[in-house]
């Protein structure tokens, strides 16, 4: 483990006013997106689709680096040139999903535990040869009537510092996304309970994992209620909530946080976003990004629809989103934004 390479790939990812682009849906996930706008769902399809992305103009201005799937990373441009390659000549850091996804939790009926550890070791020294320097692992933990119990915490908390600590040990920066779910009727104050037990109870297991705080990056929710919650407050509410959850649960150590955005739409989540730095700059011991997918993609995606003649439009659509949150690290977002 090279300590000091790993520390500056970590503030490299959450330097200046910059943050991470989530490109690593699932084949499965991504065809369905495709399906709900009449796109074909076939390898080359995805292709293109990625290969939009990762040629938008001027992309690395806003987004220091990029989430890529186990298939995109595998891919080329239609001309032959890999992706990894338009990425990092993009400026971009290019960073892979390493998770296997979800599998029920035995004994605790509708909890999740996250799969992939076997094996890990031998994927992750494939990918670094592929040229990734970061990985991402993901977590979900349900809230609801007895749930989350603390044996899906601890089990997910676990399992995300021993991903943590294999990152580190083949030169990875980890992204540890430990996600308190949207879904259900929960308020925000059982949101914020929740999410600040999650990260405390995940940062004991990183220090009893031996990870080094400073070579990681941290990706969780923001404090929010739940969807079908009658109560949805403010942005600055959101704002203060998620903060002084983080203030109290995530060591100074840890170079940056940044955001899932977790089926927020892209201009909440940048309204969130800005008023976290607007509101906290000063207090804050890490930088706060985005690491967002759909909330920067999905404008991208409905504009293409397949057609080739759409992808200038949908890379101008997918830029707008990713200067929207580089303005929203500064503290500079407003709507008026979104009318350009």
């Amino acid at each position: 483990m090279n300590t000091q390479e790993l520390i500056a790939t970590a503030k490299a990812l959450v330097a200046g006013d910059k943050g991470l682009l989530a490109l690593d849906e699932s084949n499965p996930t991504c065809d369905e997106r495709f399906a709900k706008l009449g796109i074909p769902q076939t390898q080359e399809m995805r292709r293109a689709y990625r290969e939009l992305i990762v040629t938008t103009p001027s992309l690395g201005e806003a987004i220091s680096g990029a989430i890529l799937y186990d298939e995109t990373i595998r891919q080329r441009k239609l001309d032959g040139m890999p992706l990894v390659k338009v990425i990092l000549n993009a400026g971009i850091i290019p960073g892979i999903k390493v998770d296997l996804g979800e599998e029920d939790l035995a004994a605790h009926p509708g909890e999740k535990i996250t799969e992939g550890l076997d094996g890990l070791r031998g994927r992750l020294g494939e990918y670094a040869h592929l040229g990734a320097r970061f990985a991402k692992w993901r977590a979900t933990i349900i809230v609801g009537s007895g749930r989350p119990s603390r044996a899906c915490i601890e089990a997910n908390a676990h399992a995300l510092a021993r991903y943590a600590a294999e990152c580190q040990e083949a030169g990875l920066v980890p992204v540890v996304e430990p996600e308190v779910l949207m879904d259900g009727e929960h308020t925000l104050e059982r949101c914020g309970a929740v999410t600040q037990e999650v990260l405390e109870t995940l940062f004991s297991q990183l220090f009893t994992q031996g990870v080094l705080l400073e070579g990681m990056i941290l990706k969780p929710n923001m404090v929010l209620p739940g969807l079908l919650c009658p109560s949805q407050e403010p942005v600055d509410v959101v704002a203060d909530a998620t903060v002084n959850c983080l203030l109290r649960s995530v060591p100074a150590a840890v170079p940056g946080i940044a955001f899932l955005s977790g089926g927020q739409s892209g201009e909440l989540a940048s309204a969130r976003l800005n008023a976290m730095n607007t509101r906290f700059k000063s207090r804050m011991p890490w930088a706060l990004a985005f690491s967002f997918g759909r909330a920067i993609q999905e404008p991208a995606l409905t504009i293409w629809r397949g057609e080739q003649a759409n992808v200038p439009a949908a890379q101008r659509a997918l830029h707008h989103r990713a200067t929207c949150n580089q303005a929203a690290r500064r503290g500079d977002y407003h709507a008026a934004m979104e009318r350009i």
